[in-house]
């Protein structure tokens, strides 16, 4: 990744990212980049780059850090101990069923089955 560095001599003003740094991105994020879409990639990521760059040069001091963008608060009831669904009304739309279970496909092997 080729760098100018920027006004605040921190951060770089321009990024140029080149096909080897695309590469390794893709490799780290396990993505299948081809040939077609790696120049077009390369130039997105350093627009996003520069883009960081700006947000850098913004004043914060003063500025709290945020986890959320909301005040979101956690609207979940307590945790208390209930009585639940009686097992035939729970089984009712079962379309099979063992018992008290729902009957379902199997869909994982153990090690004996192969």
């Amino acid at each position: 990744m080729n760098r100018e560095k920027g006004k605040t001599g921190s951060f770089p003003r321009r990024v140029k990212v080149d096909a080897a740094e695309v590469d390794r991105i893709a490799d780290l994020a396990r993505l299948d980049i081809d040939q077609e879409h790696k120049a077009r990639t390369a130039e997105d990521l350093g627009r996003i780059v520069e883009y960081i760059g700006q947000l850098e040069e913004l004043d914060t001091e003063g500025v709290e850090p945020l986890h959320h963008v909301l005040d979101l608060r956690n609207v979940l009831r307590d945790d208390e101990p209930r009585s639940s669904l009686p097992v035939e009304k729970a089984m009712m739309n079962a379309p099979a069923r063992k018992g008290d279970f729902f009957l379902v496909p199997k869909v994982i092997e153990g090690k004996d089955e192969g």
